[in-house]
């Protein structure tokens, strides 16, 4: 029980994240279905009514643990007993969604008519908005009900109506595809405009003032959801003008509009994700200590020399601490100390060598002469990967004194060797495609996967420090390595997937640069 509880925060977030996107395809398949797709049938029509059965279902199976992993934290942490605990608001919301999730699902399995379902998915949604900021608001209750409900539904029928649009492309042709595609990108526009109307205002209310903006964790995860918001939109735009020239070149329109729907929905991901994580955040306007725009431009300014001379491990105030009380463990971090400082900076410097290199290697990849050499590349990340596991977290096995099942407790240490397994992964797997070694047709996707994996887990990624203007300071400075992550991976995708043409040519050199960008960010990355 213990470990779960020192979990939960981190479970919590990660079970929203799927929450929030089963939600959207069930009701982002119910609206396409029945507003963009009424003439498919045979395979489209099937495989589209499986996906939203599935889809609910993973929705109830989400909410039903989420009701009951919350249950559990009450009763843990206030000894509230089960008839109390299920009473709580928030458990009430996760039962009754559940139990509207279940009811689309049997209708989905049963094929009922398409009214009744997306109904359901409606009320579905506005029964989640009984779990956001707009239900603790003590002002402008009304209007902030009507713009979560605004801001969710045009999410959903957008992000969520992409992977049905993206099987009605595969699966028909002729005027039924082109109809489809007419419609759902009428439908896209719609979407995004009431998202950004509503996203618009409860900006406004959720910051309070510009200051919010740069001075609180809130407003750099709001920040980095326009900016995928944005990457979106422009990938939304390309499928926009390849749907007015599907009548000119049918075939090379049709398969470029399904490789850039595949990263919309990646992406789109990873918006819903970055949404949650940003819901888990107190609203910025309720945050008094902030970080001043002087202190963000001195964490932010280019410092030329990197650190690359490590303090030892024995100064660090967590070794100190360990070594003053060895049994029992202090319950809260000392106080960080100027070592602590250096220690991290090192750290981020060194991993900055790496992902420099790895970047650089890659884009001389494309040398004829460098090539044989070059594509060894994805051996970099073996090295990053033994860097993480040794320094990372300090007070973990082998240099700390927790030992490594008992540092597992700590979501952050357990973030970070989770990340260390995936580099691992898509390092070996690269390797071995560059080499030919691996000729699976999957083979190549595990590396673009990954780093968008990998980044959008960043995006999620908590410090779990109790001082909030220092939280915002670390935050600022590792969320555009997450971004540059998401761009990386998803131009790579298109690097693999698009026909031969500019695009395609302009996505090859766009994640080797990205990775240098990141390789930079790291190098001369500061917490003082």
């Amino acid at each position: 029980m213990q470990l779960f509880l020192e979990i939960y925060a981190f479970l919590a977030v990660v079970l929203r994240g799927f929450i929030i996107t089963a939600q959207s395809l069930t009701l982002g398949g119910s609206a396409f279905l029945l507003l963009a797709a009424p003439q498919a049938a045979g395979r489209a029509r099937d495989l589209s009514w499986r996906l939203l059965f599935w889809s609910a279902a993973l929705l109830f199976l989400c909410e039903a643990l989420a009701a009951a992993a919350l249950m559990a934290m009450l009763s843990g942490t206030l000894g509230l007993p089960l008839s109390q605990s299920v009473g709580a608001d928030a458990v009430v919301v996760d039962i009754a969604a559940a139990a509207l999730a279940a009811c689309v699902a049997f209708l989905a399995q049963r094929r009922a008519p398409l009214q009744n379902t997306l109904a359901l998915a409606v009320a579905l949604l506005v029964v989640q908005i009984a779990a956001t900021h707009a239900a603790s608001r003590l002002d402008h209750v009304a209007p902030l009900f009507v713009a979560e409900f605004a801001h969710m539904l045009g999410a959903a029928v957008w992000i969520g109506g992409i992977p049905y649009f993206l099987i009605l492309l595969a699966t028909t042709e002729g005027e039924a595809r082109r109809f489809a595609a007419r419609r759902f990108s009428m439908m896209s526009l719609c979407a995004v405009a009431l998202l950004l109307c509503a996203g618009v205002f409860m900006a406004a209310d959720y910051l309070g003032d510009f200051s919010a903006v740069y001075g609180t964790s809130y407003g750099v995860m709001l920040t980095a959801k326009v900016i995928l918001l944005l990457g979106l939109l422009l990938l939304g735009a390309m499928n926009f003008f390849t749907v007015r020239r599907m009548r000119k070149n049918p075939q090379t329109s049709v398969l470029s509009m399904r490789r850039f729907a595949e990263v919309e929905i990646g992406v789109g991901l990873t918006v819903l994700f970055c949404a949650v994580s940003l819901a888990s955040l107190p609203p910025a306007r309720d945050l008094m200590e902030r970080a001043s725009f002087a202190k963000v431009v001195e964490r932010l300014a280019w410092r030329w020399t990197p650190l690359l001379e490590s303090p030892d491990h024995a100064s660090l105030s967590t070794s100190i601490a360990a070594q003053a009380a060895p049994i029992p463990a202090p319950e809260a971090p000392p106080p960080r100390n100027d070592e602590d400082v250096a220690w991290s900076e090192y750290n981020h410097h060194w991993a900055g060598l790496f992902v420099l290199a790895l970047g650089a290697l890659a884009l001389a990849e494309r040398v004829p002469r460098l090539a044989p050499y070059a594509r060894h590349w994805p051996l970099t990340f073996i090295g990053l990967a033994f860097f993480i596991f040794l320094r990372a977290d300090e007070t973990a096995w082998p240099l700390g004194h927790l030992g490594f099942f008992e540092s597992l407790r700590d979501p952050e240490i357990a973030q970070h060797k989770l990340l260390m397994l995936l580099i691992i992964a898509f390092g070996i797997f690269e390797w071995r495609v560059r080499l030919g070694k691996l000729k699976s047709a999957w083979a190549p996707y595990v590396f673009p996967l990954s780093t968008a994996a990998a980044a959008a887990f960043l995006l999620t990624h908590a410090h779990g420090l109790t001082n909030p203007k220092e939280e915002m300071l670390i935050e600022i400075t590792h969320t555009p390595l997450a971004l540059v992550g998401v761009a990386a991976g998803w131009s790579r995708w298109l690097e693999l997937r698009l026909p031969d043409g500019a695009a395609r040519r302009v996505a090859s050199f766009v994640w080797p640069l990205a990775f240098i960008l990141a390789g930079q960010l790291l190098l001369f990355y500061r917490e003082a």
